[in-house]
């Protein structure tokens, strides 16, 4: 909420002074876009250096303790694991997961067939597209929901 206050301090009043306040927080729906987004950008550089021939290294922190017991961050190696595989005709089969489940990316379809590495990265930039115009806002919300069901399953075990 931004409201206007003249004020005629010396110094400040060539300014337009205002009273406002930051909000922080984002939507849960604008939060899995992020969190989605990210992990297709992951994905164009697996498929990227897939192309280049090189490996991909992505790398977090983690705290553990040393030989004297105390606490200190490391940074270690992140699996990254393809969201591609190969068909039996050669080409190509993409499918977009958040978390552990598999978007449908239509009402009938889960995947995107691709014909080579070069089009993987066309189809992950694509989609990364439309995750961020808010296309698969429906499609990421029931994966979501699927996501958090299977955690509070095995919370009550």
């Amino acid at each position: 909420m931004v409201t206007a206050t003249a004020t005629a301090t010396t110094g400040l009043a060539g300014l337009k002074l205002i009273t406002a306040t930051r909000d922080n927080a984002i939507s849960d729906t604008q939060h899995r876009r992020n969190k989605l987004s990210k992990k297709l950008a992951e994905q164009i550089e697996l498929a990227k250096c897939q192309v280049e021939g090189r490996t991909y290294t992505q790398t977090k922190t983690k705290t553990i303790k040393n030989a004297e017991g105390i606490r200190v961050n490391v940074d270690v190696a992140k699996t990254v694991r393809a969201w591609w595989w190969q068909l039996e005709n050669g080409k190509l089969a993409l499918s977009v997961r958040y978390g552990s489940r598999v978007i449908q990316l239509n009402a009938k379809t889960n995947a995107v067939e691709c014909a080579n590495y070069a089009d993987v990265i066309n189809v992950l930039t694509t989609i990364k597209t439309a995750v961020e115009a808010g296309e698969l806002d429906e499609q990421i919300l029931k994966a979501s929901v699927k996501l958090r069901e299977g955690f509070k399953i095995s919370a009550t075990k």
